[in-house]
Order: C-alpha cells, then sequence, then structure tokens
C-alpha cells in the first residue's frame, strides 16, 4: 500500500497595481534609493489602496487566481487556511469570509498566525490534513496588508513591507512527491524584539495607546537580523543533512523575503548558487506570510516535476523554521 503523501497541484498570487517605489519613499522618510537597495535588497514594493479593502481582499484575488488557472470546482475544496498577520477582524476569522465568496461552500475554514512563519506551518498544517485521509483539497493561502500596521513616518520598517497574497492547493500523492519533512521551531525570547505592543489582551486599544503609536510594527533589526541570519541557514542545512541532499541535489530554495542578506547567507550555508535561489524581494518587499507562494506563482513556470525545493522562513515570536517539498506537476 503506497503512502499518501501532501502535494501543491496548483498555484496563485496577486499583488495590488499601487508600487511605492524607494525613490517615493524618499519624499517621506529620511533615507535613500541606495541605502535601501545596499541594506535589503528591496527597490519597491505594492500598496493596497482602496476604502473597505483588508487582507481578504487580496486573499480572494490569490485564491481566483489559482481557481481560474486550474479550473477548480471551489465546491469540492475542503478546508481553507488564511495564514496572516493581518486579518480583517480582531475576532470574525478572516479566513470564513474568504471561503464564503471564493465559492468554498463545503469547506470549514479558519486562520494560521506566526507571524512570516505563517504559510510555512501553514504548509505543515494542510499536509497534516491530507495525509490523514480525511480531506482531499486543502486551500493554503498567505496574506497580508502590511500597510495596515505600518508607521510611514519610522524609516526602520516603512521601507521593508509590502501587501500582496498567494495561494496553493494541496491534494493527495502517492508518487512520493510533496512534502517530505519539515523542521518548525520556536523561541519565546524573540516576543520583545519584533512586536505591535497595543490592541491585545495585554495592553488593549486606548486614545492613549494610538497616540502613541502603539499599533504600529516595532522592530529592533539588529536582534532580528542576527536570528534570522543564523537560524534560517541552520534549519535549511538540517534539512538537507537529514534527507541526504547535497547542493546538487536541490533544485530551489524558496525562502522567505525579508532581508537579501538574510536570504544569501542561508543560500551560502546550503551552498546554493544564485540561480538556484526565488527571490522577488526587490519587487514586493517583505509580505509578511505571502512572500513563499508569491515566489511560487512568480516561478511556477521553472518548476518541473520531481524538483526538490526547500523552504525556509523566520517571524516573530520568535516563529522559523525549513520544509521540504518535492515538486508535483510541471507548468
Amino acid at each position: 500500500m503506497k503512502k499518501t503523501t501532501a502535494a501543491i497541484t496548483a498555484v496563485g498570487g496577486y499583488v495590488p497595481d499601487f508600487v511605492l517605489s524607494n525613490k517615493v519613499l524618499e519624499t517621506m522618510v529620511d533615507t535613500n534609493d541606495e541605502w535601501i537597495t545596499t541594506r535589503t535588497g528591496i527597490k519597491e514594493r505594492r500598496i493596497l489602496k482602496g476604502e473597505n479593502k483588508g487582507t481578504s481582499y487580496l486573499a480572494i484575488k490569490a485564491a481566483e487566481d489559482l481557481i481560474q488557472k486550474r479550473g477548480v470546482d471551489p465546491a469540492e475544496i475542503d478546508l481553507v487556511l488564511v495564514a496572516t498577520a493581518t486579518p480583517d477582524l480582531p475576532v470574525a476569522a478572516t479566513a470564513a469570509f474568504v471561503a464564503s465568496e471564493i465559492g468554498a461552500v463545503n469547506a470549514f475554514s479558519y486562520d494560521l498566525q506566526a507571524a512570516c512563519s505563517s504559510f510555512l506551518y501553514g504548509m505543515s498544517t494542510a499536509s497534516s490534513y491530507i495525509e490523514s485521509g480525511r480531506y482531499k483539497k486543502v486551500l493554503l493561502i498567505g496574506a497580508d496588508k502590511m500597510s495596515s500596521i505600518i508607521d510611514y513616518t519610522d524609516r526602520t520598517t516603512c521601507i521593508i513591507f509590502g501587501d500582496g497574497a498567494g495561494a496553493v492547493l494541496f491534494e493527495p500523492n502517492e508518487e512520493g512527491l510533496g512534502l517530505q519533512d519539515e523542521h518548525l521551531r520556536t523561541d519565546g525570547v524573540g516576543r520583545q524584539f519584533l512586536k505591535i505592543e497595543a490592541g491585545g489582551s495585554i495592553l488593549p486599544a486606548s486614545e492613549e495607546t494610538v497616540k502613541n503609536k502603539q499599533h504600529f510594527v516595532f522592530q529592533d533589526g539588529k536582534s532580528v537580523f542576527k536570528f534570522a541570519v543564523s537560524n534560517m541557514a541552520d534549519v535549511s542545512a538540517l534539512i538537507m543533512e537529514r534527507n541526504g541532499l547535497t547542493h546538487e541535489d536541490v533544485h530551489w530554495l524558496v525562502p522567505h523575503q525579508a532581508n537579501k542578506r538574510i536570504i544569501d547567507a542561508t543560500a551560502r550555508r546550503m551552498g546554493l548558487d544564485n540561480d538556484k535561489v526565488m527571490m522577488n524581494i526587490h519587487k514586493y518587499g517583505n509580505t509578511t506570510s505571502a512572500t513563499l507562494p508569491l515566489l511560487l506563482n512568480d516561478y511556477e513556470k521553472q518548476l518541473n516535476k520531481g524538483d526538490n525545493l526547500i523552504f525556509a522562513a523566520f517571524g516573530g515570536g520568535f516563529t522559523w523554521g525549513s520544509i521540504y517539498l518535492k515538486w508535483a506537476y510541471n507548468s
């Protein structure tokens, strides 16, 4: 009896039309294009404009792109997972609204939040549902409207983040393709270095918290960078070692797009050349939960059945990890 694995069988993506370039940011805060590019690798990012448009808008667009490209019947989807750090509302699940809007009328749905590692953790969750045999089609969406929680007078954060969404469909596979192995980690020491102070149960929203700008992202850049560089590289190297993979066996590194220097350090640790590293940080910046699926959407036509992909991410909490996946189809 063949083992059932969980394979990605379709991808989709969406980024807003509005482009916030480094040149425009030069007119908003004390920074410049050369500094941003050298330190982060980012040239521009997309921003969602318009009233009453939240993370669900991005997620729906990405899901619709996948459904249209693959020809999926939304009614056959069993589960919709939305990985996000910026839900539409604090209580009502964004995923529930997304599922209804795309016509996934037979699916149950919920949100998953692990900061920039949300989609990576979502891959593990979606795969587990498929491998259990209870569900056949799991739609995993990574979406974030980071512009809703960024202070555009804070040059340490506003240069980094953008808005976007990506989606993948997980289905059963009996050819040995799909998710092969994972190593996921957390460390609560990171809570103080990357956070939004107010709006939660410790410090509910008040006039004072709004005045103090405590509802925007705070990041201790140096500390986060140090942890991210070492941990993303460590788990990626571990996954390779545990599965007997050399740099020649790995076709693609699919890394979280937070900083080009972190991505480069991870690739070096794995012994990979630049042509094996997926990269779109220059176009979109850090879209948090959307980075990994947007990479798959951008590189889909270059992927071949059987390709070995190593995913790696790092986020607030701290949360991080790596996943080894075999690609399941030729585009």
